[in-house]
């Protein structure tokens, strides 16, 4: 088995959500943070044979990089990274799955009260903002007929701030909910984004089968 570039790059997206990894039989990964907070599930074009861990996701990464074009062969208790010419190899042992931290159930998303959508740009606009301002506090409210998306800091009412108003949609006018910017974790690209007011939000990714449920802050206020 060899991997896509796109699989590579949703696997060192997911180390970036946590350290470890669960990879169940098939074509779907899953990762979640140690906190519960930020959960995805991605379907991927290869197909794993069985269920296996990865202590230091970070690690792995870095071994397929020691070969040419990675080739894997999965066996029992490891598996085997040989490069195409078949003269390099590095065995590669599994973890305990028990030991390591991945998502229990899936996630029933609540009814949506608030979607827009959320391109590249505008993505790293927020995160630019973020890094400038030295907040992590990424506010989402009504702006007319759009939705407004703020770097700010709640705690200070003078605090400076970034907004952009991307298109959208909601069920009330009176909304304010509230993201920490560092579990904003997704992999660049296009989504579409639902918020519900049991505080929990779901990012689609618009091009791969890629998706993100995020939990919002608890200073979120909806109908207020």
């Amino acid at each position: 088995m060899e991997l896509s570039d796109s699989t590579l790059q949703v696997l060192k997206n997911y180390a970036s959500i946590n350290s470890n990894l669960v990879v169940e039989e098939g074509n779907t990964l899953q990762t979640i943070t140690e906190a519960k907070n930020v959960l995805s599930k991605s379907t991927i074009s290869e197909v794993f044979p069985s269920r296996f861990g990865i202590y230091d996701l970070n690690e792995f990464l870095n071994v397929l990089g020691l070969v040419d074009t990675p080739r894997l062969k999965f066996e029992d208790t490891s598996v085997l990274i040989g490069d195409s010419t078949g003269r390099s190899k590095v065995r590669y042992y599994f973890s305990d799955t028990e030991m390591l931290t991945a998502p229990s159930k899936e996630v029933k998303m609540p009814d949506t009260d608030v979607r827009f959508s959320l391109d590249n740009d505008t993505l790293n606009k927020i995160k630019r903002a973020a890094s400038a301002l030295g907040h992590n506090e990424l506010q989402v409210s009504p702006s007319g007929s759009a939705v407004s998306l703020t770097v700010t800091s709640t705690e200070n009412s003078t605090a400076n701030s970034f907004s952009i108003d991307v298109e959208g949609s909601a069920n009330t006018d009176k909304y304010n909910f509230i993201f920490n910017i560092s579990n904003l974790k997704m992999t660049p690209g296009d989504y579409e984004v639902e918020i519900s007011s049991k505080l929990i939000s779901k990012f689609t990714n618009s091009e791969t089968d890629l998706k993100y449920w995020i939990a919002l802050e608890k200073t979120s206020t909806y109908g207020e």
